[in-house]
């Protein structure tokens, strides 16, 4: 690869992996009213991305880098549309199908990202947990694994939204053949797991754990009425125990917003796979708590919450707290209706104390 090649890529990989932490940050921090202020936070990274992305079509491809090349280009273009598309309109009802379809081509733009992480040190450390990116030195966390290969689809072959599909992201076996954790991650009304897979991956990849994301068969979960996802969750279940090593004692199910409060629904069945229940954002709906005792959950919700305000979680806990349910609430002081991402480490932790994030190189 030429040197002016080379150097062109990495920095609109620098770049690229800048706006996609903006656009992280506004997720999180995501409120009605909160178009114009994204504007102004936007534009910086904007700019720099389109002068980095006409510097690298400026440069000469080197041979064998075309292709890297070519989808540094496409991510970048769809990035840039992304951000654009997140603050043309501050009405409301618009600017929220705004801010979910931008969201939808942000995890297209990190699936196109993620096989170059062997290549560009930028696009690699943006797929590590903050905490392990600083001594991520080398070109890959892993130098024997490329994190793409770890990634799976089920049902999405034909149709990479198809309702009713599965993403998988199972890490390498390192150190012997020990069973892995599985995490099975609910996305909210209107989500599909293909997009939802993007809030747990970096952790799934420093943890190694297995990360299941499942798309409900309709635009939401089953909350009320003819419960249709039950059966889909168990095909989830069988599938990833049939396919891979899983240590059936350590299973999460967690969700947020509508997924959240499924998972209080399967938290509360007479039977169930699974050991653990973590909730971002969720409600307690109108369930039967008679197979509430012993349940083990964790609950995350904004103070600022616009959507389901917070009285509901805390409502919630003493409820399943009285039918004997053990409930961790923990209510985040800034946090709207969004996803508290940086408390996946907490829920991890509390899940299985052994998942701490694995020391870059190993």
């Amino acid at each position: 690869m030429t040197i002016v090649s080379r150097e062109s890529m990495e920095t609109l990989s620098e770049r690229l992996a800048a706006a996609l932490e903006a656009f992280e940050s506004a997720q999180r921090h995501y409120y009605p009213g909160i178009v114009p202020k994204l504007r102004a936070q936007f534009a910086p990274f904007a700019d720099a991305l389109a002068k980095a992305r006409s510097g690298l079509e400026a440069a000469p491809a080197a041979p064998g880098t075309e292709d890297a090349r070519r989808t540094l280009l496409e991510a970048s273009a769809m990035c840039a549309d992304a951000l654009a598309a997140t603050t043309e309109t501050e009405w409301l009802e618009q600017a929220l199908v705004n801010v979910r379809k931008a969201g939808r081509r942000m995890h297209r733009v990190q699936e196109m990202l993620l096989p170059l992480c062997p290549l560009l040190p930028a696009v690699n450390r943006f797929f590590l947990e903050p905490d392990v990116r600083n001594g991520a030195a080398g070109p890959r966390f892993d130098p024997e694994e490329n994190p793409a290969e770890n990634l799976f689809h089920d049902g999405l072959d034909t149709d990479p939204y198809a309702r009713g599909g599965v993403s998988f992201y199972i890490p390498r076996h390192q150190g012997g053949s020990e069973p892995l954790p599985l995490v099975v991650a609910l996305h909210g009304g209107f989500g599909h797991g293909r997009d939802f897979l993007w809030s747990w991956l970096r952790e799934a990849r420093c943890r190694r754990f297995a990360l299941a994301c499942p798309a409900s068969l309709n635009i939401t979960w089953s909350i009320t009425g003819r419960d249709a996802d039950a059966a889909l969750l168990q095909k989830v279940l069988d599938h990833a125990t049939g396919r891979w090593a899983i240590d059936r004692s350590r299973i999460l199910l967690t969700g947020l917003s509508d997924g959240a409060t499924y998972v209080l629904k399967r938290a509360l069945d007479a039977e169930t796979s699974f050991t653990h229940f973590a909730v971002f954002s969720g409600i307690l709906a109108p369930f039967s708590l008679a197979c509430a005792k012993g349940r083990r959950i964790f609950w995350v919700h904004g103070a600022k919450d616009w959507m389901f305000p917070a009285w509901r979680a805390v409502m919630g806990r003493k409820e399943l707290a009285a039918a004997g349910a053990e409930v961790t609430l923990e209510v985040v002081p800034d946090l709207y209706h969004a996803y508290a991402r940086e408390k996946n480490g907490t829920v991890l932790a509390w899940f299985d104390p052994r998942l701490a994030p694995v020391s870059a190189g190993g």
